[in-house]
């Protein structure tokens, strides 16, 4: 069957899709409430508009399209086959645009709206839990979808849009971003429970100079903070493995495999000593961070304020 074509279409076959997109949108929940009554009174009725301003906005949704959509009697119209293939399409777009308009409110809901949160690996274990734990005690219905991640990958993430805050280290200095520094964690150098350095509780970083070391892959800033503490101590660390996450070294180390610089464990790991260093003074620095200029929904806020109120005391002891 063929379509009726009018002879003055505003759009040509080859014209750019924005444009389309641009002239079509605002007339398609006018063209389905015709549609869907088959009368164009009754439908300005039920959809609050004057019915000479929808009669223009169906006769201008024609002339873009260069197809007729109805058979009209009088007040009364009908879909012609053009208009029954093009209704199929846009009441499916019409319930997914009302279905993310739906999601996007619920999500800024202040009571039961949600965050996005990225935290680094070694967070996961104790740090995050115990804050979730605290947040929801005045906000028991706001949701969470949780990134377990590295610093990097987090601020791509960030900065895509993905994540609305995020727990890092080191603390990122960006014109894009806005950070805060929260918390400091001590670093101590892990070694096997029959290594010769395990029976001191103290040690400086240069002793362990001619050691080989585990450590997490290039681009993790605790990567970068463990090279440059080495750097500081006057060696370049030797490195026999890389991994994505510090307990699997403490494994490694816990296997004689090499000693490393990590976090306290969430709970103590047999096999291995955790020694202070005294030497470079071993830390890092974890703080929030999130995309400049970005406006905060409610639940956003709210968990923004409270993690900016746990400075200093972020980290579990």
């Amino acid at each position: 069957m063929v379509h009726q074509q009018r002879s003055q279409g505003r759009l040509s076959p080859s014209g750019d899709t924005e444009d389309i997109v641009a002239l079509l949108a605002p007339r398609l929940a006018h063209f389905a409430g015709v549609a869907r009554t088959e009368h164009v009174t009754r439908a300005a009725q039920e959809m609050n508009v004057p019915q000479s301003t929808l009669s223009r906005a169906l006769v201008r949704l024609e002339q873009d399209l260069g197809v007729d959509l109805f058979a009209r009697r009088g007040r009364t119209v009908s879909l012609t086959p053009a208009g029954r293939t093009f209704l199929a399409s846009v009441e499916r777009a019409l319930a997914e645009i009302e279905r993310a308009a739906e999601e996007v409110r619920a999500d800024a809901d202040p009571a039961t709206g949600k965050v996005a949160f990225g935290f680094l690996h070694t967070m996961g274990a104790e740090t995050v839990p115990g804050l979730l734990h605290a947040f929801r005690a005045d906000h028991p219905r706001v949701r969470f979808s949780l990134v377990q991640n590295y610093g990097e990958a987090m601020l791509e993430r960030l900065r895509a849009g993905e994540l609305d805050l995020c727990l890092t280290s080191p603390v990122p200095d960006a014109p894009d971003l806005v950070a805060r520094r929260l918390d400091e964690q001590k670093l101590r150098l892990v070694v096997p429970a029959d290594h010769r350095l395990a029976a001191r509780r103290r040690v400086r970083l240069a002793e362990a100079a001619d050691e080989m070391f585990v450590t997490l892959e290039p681009g993790y800033g605790l990567r970068r903070i463990t090279d440059a503490l080495c750097q500081e101590a006057g060696f370049r660390p030797r490195v026999a493995f890389e991994g994505e996450e510090a307990e699997t070294l403490r494994g490694l180390v816990a296997a004689g495999l090499g000693v490393a610089l990590l976090p306290p464990p969430a709970v103590p790991r047999p096999g291995v000593a955790e020694l202070t260093v005294t030497a470079p003074r071993a830390a890092r620095e974890i703080g929030v961070a999130w995309l400049a200029g970005r406006p905060d929904t409610p639940p956003v806020a709210a968990f923004k304020r409270f993690l900016l109120s746990r400075r200093g005391n972020l980290l579990p002891h």
